[in-house]
């Protein structure tokens, strides 16, 4: 069976969204985590292969690197018919990258001069129009994300973000050439393509409108942008219904043991974390004792198993508004406070595996990618959706079953839903 599209995501939560997408329309997929080598196993009776990789705020070098060899990989071993490289839908990057210069490193990579930029995902509220980026009606730079913690998006003009950090210009396929179809679709990129353009910018508004860029660009070696694209390029294939299934397994509830582990800063998560404290034990991180104390993880894991409740698991957050947020940065560097508390949620989740833990809800992209490596996981299937985007994932090797959440994702009851959905 022939794959017919490869994935490079540039973060573990953006992977297992775009996989969501692609199986709730209609498609086979299977999530790999990190580059893969010689030794992967390639399963033959599926339609996508995604790579889980965690570039999106190390160093461009380092993206570049991990994005080229998975994509390699993808074409020569996988023998996948197209590339995708898989960003947020909130397109969270810096004016220096990572965005840019990958797209630039595959495209020359895969020798070809103009890529698809298609962050928009409708049915969570991620819009396109005239090149603008908005979020729930909001441009993106007035939707919180000029608040994130790491990419602090202060900018929604998705032409110039491109232009700012690669080597190119970026045009724009707006909405009424969208609305006109293929066809149209297709000569808008053709013209961009003679002027020189190497990044087209396309609008989109509803999800319906991604279904004729799909058919445009089905011929494209390589293209770009959020899981909305993803979902409608296996629609297209599938012949079935753009993200209409509800389908996939869920946790059984018996022998489950889990934590809800919160590392997003975004405004839904705040709301998520409000609403979870209300019925559940919940503690929060305290970044000075993330960074001294040698203990901290060993005192937070103890905390975890004396909890007891039985319907809920307990929490533990880094999760804080703006307000509190900026103070943390201020007292202990960005950068500083936030690898000491993926860290600690890293040792936590390693230590609480070995005690019998097998079941873990995460929220934020940084955090799904340091549990996920610390639980030593290389392949995932996708399960049921919690909400749009959000599916849980069962590790194909062992029992472990975890629900990565982007941070802006789900509802203010997405925790506990999540646990809801357990089965006997």
């Amino acid at each position: 069976m022939t794959i017919k599209l490869g994935v490079v995501a540039d973060d573990f939560t953006g992977a297992t969204d775009i996989a969501s997408f692609m199986v709730q329309s209609g498609w086979r997929v299977i999530q790999l985590l990190g580059v893969p080598d010689e030794n992967t196993f390639i399963p033959h009776d599926i339609d996508a292969i995604v790579i889980s990789l965690k570039i999106r705020s190390c160093s461009a070098d380092e993206a570049v690197d991990q994005a080229v060899k998975s994509c390699r990989w993808l074409q020569c071993k996988a023998n996948c018919q197209q590339l995708f490289f898989k960003y947020c839908s909130t397109f969270d990057s810096t004016l220096e990258g990572n965005i840019g210069p990958v797209i630039d490193a595959l495209m020359d990579e895969l020798q070809t001069d103009i890529s698809l930029i298609c962050p928009a995902l409708p049915v969570n509220g991620r819009t396109v129009i005239f090149g603008h980026l908005f979020v729930n009606g909001h441009l993106l730079n007035e939707s919180g994300m000029q608040n994130h913690p790491i990419t602090p998006m202060k900018d929604a003009n998705l032409l110039r973000l491109m232009e700012q950090q690669s080597k190119g210009s970026a045009g724009l396929v707006d909405l009424e050439c969208v609305h006109q179809g293929k066809q149209a679709i297709r000569c808008q990129l053709e013209l961009l393509r003679q002027r020189g353009i190497r990044y087209a910018v396309v609008d989109v508004l509803t999800m319906k409108d991604l279904l004729p860029i799909a058919q445009a660009v089905s011929d494209m070696i390589l293209v770009t942008g959020g899981s909305g694209l993803g979902a409608a390029l296996a629609s297209l294939h599938s012949g079935q219904v753009l993200a209409a299934s509800i389908i996939g397994h869920t946790p059984p509830a018996k022998g489950r043991r889990g934590v809800i582990l919160s590392g997003s800063c975004s405004v839904m998560t705040n709301q998520q974390v409000m609403e979870y404290k209300k019925i559940s034990p919940s503690m929060s991180l305290n970044v000075w004792e993330c960074i001294n104390n040698s203990e901290y993880a060993n005192q937070l894991v103890d905390w975890v198993i004396q909890q007891s409740t039985d319907n809920f698991v307990p929490m533990l957050y880094a999760t804080q508004p703006p307000n509190i947020l900026e103070i943390i940065q201020k007292q202990y560097g960005a950068i500083t406070a936030s690898n000491a508390v993926e860290q600690i949620f890293a040792n936590v989740v390693s230590k609480l595996s070995q005690k019998g833990f097998n079941t873990f809800i995460v929220a934020g992209g940084e955090t799904s990618a340091q549990v996920v490596q610390s639980l030593g996981i290389q392949q995932l299937s996708i399960g049921a959706p919690i909400a749009s985007g959000v599916p849980w994932v069962n590790c194909l090797l062992t029992d472990y079953w975890l629900a990565l959440k982007s941070g802006n994702f789900g509802d203010k009851n997405f925790f506990r839903h999540a646990l809801d959905m357990f089965h006997e």
